[in-house]
């Protein structure tokens, strides 16, 4: 079985440098609320998909006050052993090397260490738009299908090309029989792309039925619909239909990028008529289907990343998830809690192999400076020091900064935090630069609720505006 055994990080998030062994089943971050479990299984998730599960700007994962950040994992396999590292400088390429060898394309890198994340935020794949639907299914055909992955690239290619086209012929600048260039590859790959996913959903949903049954009520019936453009008839007939409306947005508005899954519950859609308890259920069965279709197909056990699953979940069903991975069927589990004694009691009743980490607060920054103010103040009290360090160099307001930009994703979900292009404060604003004007504008209109969130989270009137781009 392969499993991750070492892990070092520097300067990534909130950890300045961390370095963990772990055992190859059941590992535990254990620590108060904020400090970095969770940017640990993020790390993991580097190692594996060669981005962060959190948030998409690398630069963004720079810890305050550094250049750089790096991840470096070690896997041991059954025979052998190999490293993972994973480096981002500030304004340089990202760099990602297996055995010290740097990839040219990070897509081969994809599929060789699989990864599952159960987080808090699952809920998003149903509460969400079909992008996050669409993500979530790509990440699993990706790790195990590389043709697919490299489809989909030169698909989204085409399609930024397409699009880029439309926006000049709009200016008057092109004519529309150029579009016939990006019109017939864009046809050609999206029909791979369709039937691949088309089989994924039908080897997919028996799984899903099944973990749906042993996690939720076994008298309810699951559904999970795939919809497309491709299953309309000719899809050369449907660009074409559709050319007037691409001219007047200025993008392509059919295709497989605008695919969806449709998850439904005894037949009616689980969005609006499932219940909260409904509706956990339906994604933890979704994220152990996928487990387990990952690892049926490259007969290699994924490492299951499990957030925050304590605060969020119901004790029937935390019981549940976790006498599924103490099994041997699951392979490595690292999971994050506030209370040791709680798992450390759960594992030893289930006989399962287990090692619990205590993750620390976050350090204090300028810890060099500190120094040097108490060798040369040795006649004030320590207290007198810090605080006085603090104002000078308003130490105390840049950390809850810090802290709020860090907790983005915890404060408005993970769906939002993946479409912040950039995320900044200034004075008492907050700049939100997003990429998506449908996002935008629902958080324009949320923005009163989004202050009160933050101020409460910084516990002061930290930010009183919010810019929006």
């Amino acid at each position: 079985m392969q499993y991750l055994s070492k892990l070092n990080l520097l300067n990534f998030k909130n950890h300045e440098n961390l370095e963990l062994e772990f055992c190859p089943k059941i590992n535990a971050l254990v620590g108060k609320n904020g400090v970095g479990k969770t940017n640990v299984l993020d790390a993991v998730y580097y190692l594996s998909m060669c981005k962060s599960y959190i948030n998409g700007v690398d630069k963004h994962n720079i810890r305050f006050d550094s250049g750089f950040f790096s991840i470096q994992g070690k896997f041991k396999h059954e025979k052998d052993s190999s490293t993972v590292l994973c480096s981002v400088k500030a304004g340089a390429k990202k760099v990602f090397k297996r055995n010290k060898v740097e990839y040219e394309k990070l897509a081969d890198h994809i599929g060789l260490y699989p990864v599952v994340f159960i987080s808090p935020y699952d809920g998003d794949l149903i509460a969400e738009g079909s992008e996050m639907r669409r993500k979530w299914m790509d990440g699993i055909i990706s790790q195990i299908d590389k043709k697919y992955l490299e489809n989909l690239m030169n698909y989204n290619r085409v399609v930024e090309q397409r699009n880029a086209l439309l926006k000049q012929i709009h200016l008057g600048n092109q004519n529309t029989s150029e579009l016939e260039i990006w019109d017939a590859p864009m046809e050609q790959l999206g029909e791979k792309i369709y039937e691949r996913r088309l089989v994924f959903v039908d080897s997919f949903i028996p799984i899903f039925e099944k973990y749906y049954q042993t996690i939720g009520a076994e008298t309810e019936t699951v559904q999970m619909v795939y919809r497309s453009d491709f299953g309309k008839g000719a899809f050369t007939s449907l660009l074409q239909s559709n050319l007037r409306k691409d001219l007047a947005y200025q993008y392509s508005t059919v295709g497989i990028h605008k695919d969806d899954l449709l998850f439904s519950l005894n037949g009616n859609p689980v969005k609006k008529y499932g219940s909260q308890g409904q509706q956990k259920s339906y994604v933890i069965a979704l994220r152990l289907a996928q487990y387990e279709y990952i690892a049926e197909i490259c007969n290699q056990k994924p490492v299951l990343l499990l957030d925050d699953i304590f605060d969020k979940l119901d004790s029937t069903r935390i019981l549940k998830l976790i006498d599924l991975v103490s099994s041997d069927f699951f392979g490595q589990v690292i999971i994050t809690d506030t209370e040791s004694e709680r798992l450390e009691l759960i594992f030893k009743e289930r006989n399962a192999e287990f090692r619990i980490f205590d993750i620390h607060s976050l350090p204090i920054p300028h810890e060099k400076k500190i120094e040097e103010f108490k060798r040369t103040s040795d006649s004030q009290p320590l207290a007198e020091i810090i605080d006085r360090l603090f104002k000078v160099y308003n130490l105390e307001g840049k950390m809850k900064e810090m802290d709020v930009i860090n907790a983005w994703p915890e404060l408005m979900g993970i769906a939002v935090a993946r479409r912040t292009k950039n995320i900044y404060i200034k004075g008492n604003t907050l700049h939100l630069e997003m990429d998506s004007s449908v996002m935008r504008e629902e958080l324009y209109n949320g923005k009163q609720i989004i202050l009160e969130r933050i101020n409460q989270h910084a516990g002061k009137e930290l930010i009183t505006d919010i810019w929006f781009s």
